[in-house]
C-alpha cells in the first residue's frame, strides 16, 4: 500500500511539473493594458493575462509613477500561455494586428513613453521572431515600424482594479476604447 501511495504521489508531482513546463509567459506592450489584455485574453492557449509595467528602472512602480513618464516603464501585459495550443509567433502576430506599430509615440488617444508599444524578449529565439514580424510588416507596408524590441528583466503586477478591467467595468471601458478612436485607426492600418 505504502510503495502504491509512493507511486501515485510522484505520478501527481511529475504531471504538475509537466503541465508547468507546457506553461509559457511573454511580454506586450501596446497602449492601454486593458486592451492589450483584452484581445490576448481571446486567443485559445491564452491562460492567463496580467496588466502591469515593464521595461523601466523604478522598482514597484504605481501607476500613477509610470503614466508620469519618468520611470522608463510601459503599461505591458504579462501572458501566460499553453505551448501545446499557442506558438510564440502567434501572439506576436495577433498582438502586431492590435496595434499601430508606425506609431512610437504611444498608441491612439494614449501618448507618452509609458503608452508605446513594445514586445520584450526573453531568448534569441522570440527576438528573431519579433524582427522578423516587424521586417515583414515593413515590406507589406513599404513604411518603417517603430514598436520597441526590449530585452525582458522584470514585470511588476498593476493595482488590483486594472486586472480585467475590460471585463470588471465593461460599460466604462467600451466608452474608453470608442472614445479613443482604437478600432477605427485598426481598421485603416489593416483594413478589418
Amino acid at each position: 500500500m505504502k510503495n502504491i501511495l509512493i507511486i501515485i504521489v510522484a505520478l501527481f508531482i511529475a504531471q504538475e511539473v509537466y503541465s508547468e513546463e507546457k506553461q509559457k509567459k511573454a511580454y506586450f506592450a501596446g497602449g492601454c493594458f486593458w486592451c492589450v489584455e483584452e484581445y490576448l485574453d481571446k486567443i485559445d492557449g491564452v491562460s492567463k493575462t496580467i496588466s502591469g509595467y515593464s521595461g523601466g528602472h523604478l522598482e514597484n512602480p504605481t501607476y500613477k509613477q509610470v503614466v508620469s513618464n519618468l520611470t522608463g516603464h510601459v503599461e505591458a501585459v504579462e501572458v501566460t500561455y499553453d505551448v501545446d495550443k499557442v506558438n510564440y509567433s502567434k501572439l506576436v502576430s495577433v498582438h502586431l494586428k492590435n496595434i499601430n506599430p508606425f506609431d512610437g509615440d504611444g498608441q491612439f488617444c494614449d501618448r507618452g513613453e509609458s503608452y508605446k508599444p513594445a514586445i520584450f524578449y526573453t531568448n534569441n529565439y522570440e527576438k528573431k521572431i519579433i524582427i522578423d514580424s516587424l521586417m515583414k510588416i515593413e515590406k507589406e507596408f513599404k513604411r518603417k515600424t517603430n514598436v520597441a524590441v526590449i530585452k525582458f528583466k522584470k514585470f511588476y503586477r498593476g493595482e488590483d482594479y486594472h486586472q480585467d478591467y475590460y471585463q470588471k467595468s465593461f460599460i466604462n471601458y467600451l466608452i474608453y476604447k470608442s472614445g479613443c478612436g482604437r478600432e477605427q485607426k485598426l481598421n485603416e492600418i489593416w483594413n478589418y
